[in-house]
């Protein structure tokens, strides 16, 4: 691992899909960057079922061969399972917006990530991982690097024109700076595991996600196929009726679920769970701002929203592609002011827009 140097023009917080294409595309626009992981890759995370437009910024991080080559289960559909057991006719995206991005994957995401994060470093980024983070440095209201514990255990000030904020749901700088705003609404938990030899439709319906609504419609569960006979399934549901006075013991929540849904019921009985049962809460969340002076939020350090629509790691990629643009952007011209980074908000937002769902255009 390279020795951590005392400046970058840009420091990118975080490894995961955000940092990794803003880190990407930043050495393709030949600026020199630095990426600080706390943890070492591979290393375990929740949202494996991409979406269409994930393929546009995949592209331009020249992840595509790469995923088609992979082993990775392909997606060409979601289906709908109604509360009374009706199944939906397939949604295929090739039939809504013909075009190669309508076939996509289902990822393990210590798998993926880690391909995203070491194709960063082959174009050029630093990539230094097992090197925690523990402030981002400012002088008055401009952030001027970070506080990095290297590998060794040693404490390094790192400075930077550009702090980059990829932390995901810790959101460093959103905590920080007191930025977070929880959205009243969209106040979901979850709680999921992962099931060997379960059922699976066949042919092209083999990698559909599914999504199965739970009797009395409190919920609903997903159903993702993986690659080595593998389903993620999982309960989403509002905060206050998945965990309140319901006691500590998620596997007995999961369960008592399962009993609500007979379809995802029916479909795991042929096979035998393989992992503990994990659990997320407080799942919505939103920044007043995306980037201040020298200094911009991507993924989920910028926010979150409701998994129904599985954008999760498309925000996060589109995030880290505008940032990067915007940043490449700033240091050329020599002006890293909020007004210029905040570009990257804008144009996030109007994506945004632009990609919820008329439907359910984007799972």
């Amino acid at each position: 691992m390279a020795a951590i140097d005392r400046y970058y023009p840009v420091v990118v917080i975080g490894g995961g899909p955000a940092g990794s294409a803003a880190a990407s595309i930043l050495a393709q626009h030949g600026v020199k960057c630095a990426v600080f992981e706390r943890e070492r890759f591979p290393r375990f995370h929740i949202g494996e079922s991409l979406i269409p437009d994930t393929y546009f910024t995949l592209k331009r991080m020249k992840l595509i061969p790469a995923l088609q080559r992979s082993h990775f289960v392909k997606k060409y559909s979601v289906q709908f399972v109604a509360d009374d057991g009706r199944l939906s006719a397939p949604f295929y995206f090739m039939q809504h917006r013909p075009h190669e991005s309508s076939q996509t994957w289902q990822v393990l995401r210590s798998e993926f990530d880690q391909l995203l994060l070491y194709s960063a470093a082959e174009q050029g980024a630093q990539v230094h991982e097992g090197c925690r983070v523990s402030d981002v440095l400012f002088e008055g209201s401009r952030a001027v690097g970070i506080r990095v514990t290297g590998c060794d255990g040693k404490v390094h000030e790192v400075r930077a024109d550009v702090v980059i904020d990829a932390t995901g749901q810790s959101s460093l700088l959103m905590h920080k700076l007191q930025l977070k705003v929880p959205d009243p609404v969209l106040h979901k938990g979850a709680i999921w595991t992962y099931y060997q030899g379960a059922y699976r439709d066949q042919g092209q319906d083999a990698g559909a996600t599914v999504v199965l609504q739970v009797e009395g419609k409190k919920g609903w569960f997903w159903y993702i196929p993986l690659h080595h006979d593998v389903v993620s399934v999982g309960i989403t549901a509002d905060f206050e009726y998945l965990f309140s006075g319901r006691g500590v013991d998620h596997g007995k929540i999961f369960e008592e679920e399962l009993q609500r849904c007979p379809a995802v019921r029916d479909r795991l009985a042929s096979g035998r769970r393989i992992t503990r049962h994990f659990a997320t809460r407080d799942f919505s969340y939103r920044s007043r701002q995306a980037a201040g002076d020298g200094w911009l939020l991507v993924g989920d350090a910028l926010g979150f929203l409701d998994p129904l629509y599985s954008s999760g790691v498309l925000l996060a990629l589109k995030s880290g592609e505008l940032a990067a643009d915007a940043v490449a952007e700033a240091i050329l011209s020599g002006d890293t002011r909020s007004d210029r980074l905040g570009k990257m908000g804008s144009g996030f937002r109007a994506r945004h827009a632009a990609d919820a769902p008329p439907g359910m255009r984007i799972l």
